[in-house]
């Protein structure tokens, strides 16, 4: 099995090559700045937003892992060639090819200007974006995408509304947002196969998280992590986290909020 996983210089992609790594698998990267391949991966140079340059990369591909792009806010116009363009004519490029399988890394931020239900339930996996920037508005046109090349030429989507995935949550906030590396795999190796066309929430089953697990655990996700050991650490130097603060109280935290601190 080629499983092409572009963005694969990032530090999502650095986090999960070995992880990701079996045997009889191939992961072809595929990024704008040049990765040294290990065991079991090929490297390809290629720009997302350029038809031929994808189509190269897609030759022979069973699944596409899609990471590439701008990772944060940048201009309108850069939004929309890397982010935009960028997927669309990577979607193009693997149904030319015929790949049935693809997992978008969307973001939370499609979904930012959402707050914790008063109800105390979770954010429903399908809550209606809601962007707080350019970036998040692109990962809005990203799930709908997915959506139109699941129905109209039958691709398996599965778009993740990722959290915050590091080695360790860094703050308080990540009590609630963080999904462990290796959740990030699991809830990957599970979309990679899940038929349809899904928006799942990236988070790991942390005790304080607000975003419902129910669609990830529903196509084969399980989480075996927790951001709560780091809990005690974490307060200990930044304090209990105030829960009707932005940061806090909405999806995107301080990405809802302009440089003064005020609301947009």
């Amino acid at each position: 099995m080629r499983i092409l996983m572009t963005g694969a210089a990032g530090n999502v992609g650095k986090l999960l090559r070995p992880r990701l790594a079996r045997e009889g698998r191939t992961l072809r990267l595929s990024d704008l700045h040049p990765v040294e391949p290990g065991p079991g991966e090929e490297w390809v140079t290629a720009d997302l937003a350029d038809p031929a340059a994808m189509a190269e990369a897609m030759k022979g591909v069973d699944a596409v892992l899609h990471l590439g792009g701008q990772s944060r806010e940048h201009p309108w116009d850069d939004i929309v060639r890397a982010n935009i363009d960028g997927t669309q004519v990577l979607m193009e490029a693997a149904r030319n090819e015929g790949v049935e399988h693809l997992v978008l890394m969307g973001s939370h931020h499609a979904a930012g200007f959402h707050t914790r239900p008063e109800s105390g339930e979770d954010l429903p996996d399908y809550a209606f974006p809601r962007p707080d920037t350019f970036y998040g508005v692109s990962k809005v046109v990203m799930e709908a995408l997915g959506s139109l090349y699941h129905d109209r030429f039958g691709m398996n989507v599965t778009v993740v509304r990722l959290g915050t995935c590091n080695e360790g949550s860094v703050d308080t906030r990540g009590l609630a947002t963080w999904i462990s590396p290796d959740d990030l795999a699991r809830l990957v190796e599970a979309a990679l196969v899940a038929p349809g066309y899904h928006v799942v929430w990236g988070v790991s089953d942390n005790a304080r998280r607000w975003w419902s697990l129910r669609e990830a655990e529903a196509i084969g996700y399980v989480s075996r992590d927790s951001s709560e050991p780091m809990a005690a650490a974490l307060i200990a130097e930044h304090g209990e986290p105030d829960l009707s603060e932005p940061l806090h109280h909405r999806a995107g935290g301080v990405f809802t909020l302009n440089e003064l601190g005020g609301s947009w």
